[in-house]
C-alpha cells in the first residue's frame, strides 16, 4: 500500500482529548488517497482548520510535526464524524465515473456471494436485476442505474454506508478502500 502524501483535516484539538491527561495539540484526519484515518500531532504555534489540506509525506512537513498514528474509530469526536461523511459524500461526487465503473464490472466474490450484496440494503434481488439491466446496457450514472432498475436503495447513500464501514474497519471485504 503506498503510503499517504496528504491529510483531510476533520477536527483540531488544540489542547487535545478532553479526558486524557496530556494536553498535546491533536489532529483528526484522514488520508486522502489510501482513506486512513489518523492522529497527527501539529507543530508547534501551527492552528490546523478544518477541512484543510496538509502534508504528511517524507521529508519536511510544513505543519505537522509528526504522525502519532492510526485513529482508532471510537476516538472519533462528533466534528470528525460529521466531516467524514462530508468528505465521503464529496468523494462519491468527485469520482462519480469510478462508482458507475463499480457496478458495471463488479462480479462474484464466491458462488454464493456477489459484490453488490456487500452494498447496505442490496440484496439477491437487486443484485439479479442490476446484472439484467448491466447484459442490456452499460451504466452511464448513479442516476442511470436508479432509473432502471426499480426498487433500488439510493446508490449513493448504499456507496457511502459502505465506504463509512470499510474505513472504520468493519467490513471482512473492501470494495472501495484498498488498505
Amino acid at each position: 500500500m503506498d503510503k499517504e502524501e496528504n491529510a483531510i483535516i476533520l477536527d483540531y484539538l488544540p489542547y487535545g482529548y478532553p479526558l486524557e491527561k496530556k494536553m498535546m495539540p491533536i489532529a483528526q484526519a484522514i488520508g486522502s488517497k489510501n482513506f486512513t484515518l489518523l492522529e497527527l500531532v501539529p507543530r508547534r504555534g501551527v492552528k490546523l482548520e478544518v477541512n484543510e489540506v496538509v502534508y504528511i509525506g517524507e521529508g519536511k512537513r510544513e505543519k505537522i510535526y509528526y504522525i502519532l498514528g492510526r485513529l482508532p474509530t471510537n476516538k472519533l469526536t462528533e466534528t470528525a464524524k460529521q466531516q467524514l461523511g462530508d468528505f465521503i459524500e464529496k468523494q462519491i461526487a468527485d469520482n462519480e465515473k469510478k462508482f458507475v465503473e463499480f457496478f458495471n464490472n463488479a462480479g462474484a466474490i464466491n458462488t454464493r456471494l456477489h459484490q453488490f450484496e456487500l452494498l447496505p440494503g442490496f440484496g439477491k434481488k437487486h443484485t439479479d436485476a442490476i446484472l439484467e439491466e448491466r447484459k442490456k446496457k452499460l451504466f452511464e450514472s448513479l442516476e442511470d442505474l436508479k432509473k432502471r432498475v426499480s426498487n433500488l436503495p439510493d446508490p449513493k447513500k448504499a456507496i457511502e454506508k459502505r465506504i463509512l464501514e470499510e474505513i472504520t474497519g468493519k467490513e471482512r471485504y473492501n470494495l472501495f478502500i484498498n488498505i
